[in-house]
């Protein structure tokens, strides 16, 4: 009788521990779960945080190159506006010829050029050795032009205002030598000796 109730208390005990057992592992398998669900649940949130801010960022950047965009057409528009009315009224053509007249450089009269024969009298600065290739290169295709009557090629004009720019940057090169009235004449009669060639001979 002690032998039966003995074994049947064991039996108990050995089915309450089966029973905790039991119990014991469904809770872990139910706290793995729950884990994995609150770990899964925490990352769809970071993920769905970070996509809203790519987002957010991403609005702002089309916003603010939409803004920019405007802004810079905006002052374009203000600024051409603003050119315009300083500019006043555009110029008309007898308007712009009257103007390319006054920029001119002055006609040489027939003592600094002879239209009959192309002599070239040279101020005075312009007569050193140093310039004498380009005089004597002037002379002669002066010459030639008022033998033709004025009448010449495109080359040959081509040729003499080469040489005329040639001479001018000559005298260029020997500024700081010469006083300012001197080098300020030199340079004026070079300009109109070019200017000139855009005229008949008569």
């Amino acid at each position: 009788a002690v032998l039966a109730q003995s074994g049947g208390g064991g039996g108990g005990g050995r089915g309450g521990m089966g029973g905790g057992y039991a119990s014991t592992a469904q809770q872990a398998a139910d706290y793995g779960m729950s884990a994995v669900v609150r770990a899964q649940g925490y990352a769809n949130l970071q993920n769905s945080q970070a996509a809203k801010n790519w987002e957010a960022a991403k609005t702002a950047e089309i916003q603010n190159r939409k803004l920019w965009t405007e802004t810079y057409f905006d002052m374009r528009k203000t600024n051409k506006a603003a050119r315009a009315a300083e500019a006043g009224p555009p110029v008309t053509h007898d308007q712009a010829i009257a103007m390319a007249k006054m920029a001119a450089p002055p006609r040489l009269g027939s003592t600094q050029l002879d239209p009959s024969t192309g002599h070239i009298n040279y101020p005075m600065l312009l007569l050193s050795s140093v310039y004498e290739p380009y005089r004597t290169q002037l002379d002669d295709l002066f010459a030639q032009r008022s033998a033709s009557g004025g009448s010449i090629q495109y080359e040959q004009y081509q040729e003499m205002q080469s040489t005329v720019k040639k001479f001018v940057e000559a005298l260029k090169s020997h500024v700081k030598e010469y006083a300012a009235g001197d080098y300020g004449q030199a340079r004026s009669f070079l300009d109109s000796l070019g200017h000139e060639l855009r005229f008949p001979t008569s």
